[in-house]
């Protein structure tokens, strides 16, 4: 009877290690991961990192640590925003301006999408362009998060959603837009 209970708990603790290796292979969100944006022309620059705290739920907090240095200071349409600088495209970052629960799940990354919304204007154009308004889709890819760009029309955040817990840009709210036509390409998690 003995060696039959500590096969069992032998299998059993195996059973713990292999779910909690296989969790971290399909990068479990714990800790902190740095956040890169990635250009048209191969670059890449370091936003900032993100903070995850798991929760009892399966899901994770989240908190955006956004390294403003690497951005430049424009004031347009009578706000100040923080933009990444490229000759063909200035890309400006667009802070989701109402709390949300600031979570996370493994299939439902809507709040860290919402919490990196971006705008994109020539250099040359006057003002701050929010319909041009981009939205980071992610998927997991290994250990790794990657956004990629979907248009939005960020006017629809001048008001204070009806529901807080409800995320304004829903998938028909976003729309495809061709892969090559953004200067900022993508954003990843790592």
């Amino acid at each position: 009877m003995r060696s039959w209970l500590k096969t069992l708990g032998f299998a059993m603790a195996v059973g713990v290690m292999l779910s909690a290796s296989i969790s971290q292979a399909q990068g479990e969100l714990t800790g902190t991961k740095t956040l890169s944006a990635k250009f048209a022309d191969g670059s890449a620059v370091v936003l900032g990192t993100i903070d995850f705290t798991p929760t009892e739920q399966g899901a994770a907090n989240f908190k955006l640590n956004l390294r403003t240095e690497q951005l430049s200071d424009h004031f347009l349409s009578m706000r100040e925003f923080k933009c990444i600088e490229a000759s063909q495209e200035l890309t400006c970052y667009v802070p989701y301006p109402y709390p949300h629960p600031a979570t996370i799940s493994p299939n439902d990354f809507v709040w860290l999408e919402h919490s990196l919304l971006f705008f994109f204007k020539a250099p040359r154009d006057f003002g701050a362009k929010l319909w041009n308004g981009l939205y980071f889709e992610f998927q997991q890819s290994g250990t790794m998060l990657i956004g990629t760009p979907k248009a939005v029309d960020l006017n629809l955040i001048a008001a204070p959603p009806a529901d807080p817990l409800q995320a304004p840009f829903e998938k028909e709210l976003r729309h495809e837009i061709p892969a090559d036509s953004r200067w900022l390409r993508s954003l990843v998690l790592e």
